[in-house]
C-alpha cells in the first residue's frame, strides 16, 4: 500500500502539523471505538444524565424559587433558560474530557493499543485525529440529546438555537485536543486528580449557575479567559438570540485552542509512539 506523503511536504499546514494526518486512516480509529462500545453503549448514555439531572434539580427546582436572572442583553430571563445552555456546554466538555484523558491514557499505557496499530500504515498523527474525532462524536451525542431536551421544554428564545450543537462540537474538539495533549505527559492515575482540579472549578465558576458579573473585576476577567466560559457564553447567546460582533471572539478562541491542542498532541504522540 502506498503510504501518505508527509504533511511537511504539503505546504504551510505541514509546518504546523509535521506528522502524517490521513483522513481515512483516522476514521479507522473511530470505527474501532464504535465496535468496542456497541456492547457497552450504556457507558456512553450515562454521561448524558448528569447534566440533565442538574437541569431538572437546579434549573427547574431551585429555579422555581429564584424566578428570573439577568440575561446576556441585560433583560430578565427564566433561571432555567439561563442554566440550560451552560449545562449543554458542560455535557460536551465532560464527554470530550472522559474520552481524551482517562480512556486514552488506558489505551496508551496499559492496553498498548497503539503499538499494534503502528504496525499498520496508520501513523501517530492519524491516531491523534482518530481518537479526538471519537471523543468529539461522543460529546456531540450528548449535545444533541441535550438540545432535544431544550426544544421539548421550550428553553430557547431564538431559532439560532439550532447552531448550539455545532458550537458544542467545536467546544468538544477544543477540550478533547487539549485534554489528550495533557494526557501524553501523565504517568500514573494519580495525575488525573489534576484534571478534576481543573474541570470541577470550570464547571462551578464559569457562569454555569449565576452571572459572572457577581465576581470582583480581576476574577471576572480571569473567568472570561477560560474555555468553558467561552463556550457557555456563545451557546447562551445563540439560545437567547443575543448576538453581537464580539460573539465571534468565542469562535476564534475555541478554534485556536483546538489547533494548539492538535499540534501538541500530534508532536507528542509522534515522539512517544516512535521511540
Amino acid at each position: 500500500m502506498t503510504s501518505l506523503p508527509q504533511i511537511g511536504t504539503l505546504g504551510p499546514l505541514g509546518r504546523i502539523f509535521p506528522v502524517r494526518l490521513g483522513g481515512r486512516r483516522s476514521l479507522l480509529l473511530v470505527e474501532r471505538n464504535l465496535y468496542i462500545y456497541r456492547s457497552s453503549w450504556t457507558v456512553i448514555l450515562s454521561g448524558f444524565f448528569e447534566p440533565l439531572f442538574y437541569l431538572l434539580s437546579v434549573g427547574l427546582g431551585i429555579g422555581g424559587m429564584i424566578g428570573t436572572v439577568t440575561g446576556p442583553d441585560g433583560s430578565q430571563i427564566p433561571y432555567a433558560l439561563f442554566v440550560a445552555p451552560a449545562l449543554l456546554a458542560t455535557a460536551s466538555m465532560n464527554g470530550a474530557i472522559a474520552e481524551s484523558t482517562i480512556n486514552f491514557f488506558h489505551k496508551l499505557n496499559y492496553d498498548k493499543v497503539y503499538d499494534a496499530i503502528l504496525a499498520t500504515p496508520v501513523a501517530p498523527g492519524d491516531v491523534a485525529l482518530g481518537e479526538i474525532g471519537w471523543a468529539v462524536m461522543r460529546a456531540t451525542l450528548y449535545g444533541f440529546g441535550f438540545m432535544v431536551v431544550l426544544l421539548v421544554m421550550g428553553l430557547f428564545k431564538s431559532p439560532l438555537v439550532v447552531l448550539a450543537v455545532p458550537v458544542a462540537t467545536l467546544l468538544a474538539f477544543a477540550f478533547a485536543a487539549v485534554g489528550m495533549a495533557c494526557t501524553t505527559w501523565m504517568r500514573s492515575w494519580q495525575d488525573f486528580d489534576l484534571v478534576n482540579l481543573v474541570v470541577l472549578p470550570l464547571f462551578l465558576f464559569s457562569g454555569t449557575f449565576y452571572p459572572i458579573s457577581v465576581y470582583p473585576e480581576p476574577l471576572r476577567i480571569f473567568v472570561m479567559a477560560t474555555p468553558l466560559w467561552q463556550g457557555i457564553d456563545l451557546i447562551r447567546a445563540l439560545v437567547t438570540g443575543v448576538i453581537e460582533p464580539s460573539t465571534l471572539w468565542h469562535v476564534v478562541y475555541l478554534v485556536a485552542m483546538s489547533l494548539i491542542g492538535l499540534y501538541v498532541v500530534s508532536r507528542r504522540l509522534d515522539k512517544l509512539l516512535r521511540k
